[in-house]
């Protein structure tokens, strides 16, 4: 399932990176692109929105939407 996050807080290459090595620890087949200049965080994954929002929040980003 598709899920699109506004994700505040990334502000380089290092924060990206993050995100998709906590989305990938989650599910590894899951599918991720990252647009840090609209703070936007797209990704194709059968894990639960929750599940994907608290692993952001978790490593340090606001998440919403």
């Amino acid at each position: 399932m598709n899920q699109i996050f506004t994700v505040q807080g990334m502000t380089c290459g290092h924060c990206e990176k993050a995100i998709t090595q906590a989305m990938l620890a989650l599910d590894a087949q899951a599918c991720i692109v990252i647009d840090r200049t609209v703070q936007r965080v797209e990704i194709d994954s059968t894990v639960e929105r929750d599940t994907l929002a608290q692993a952001m929040v978790d490593e340090g980003y606001r998440v919403s939407a």
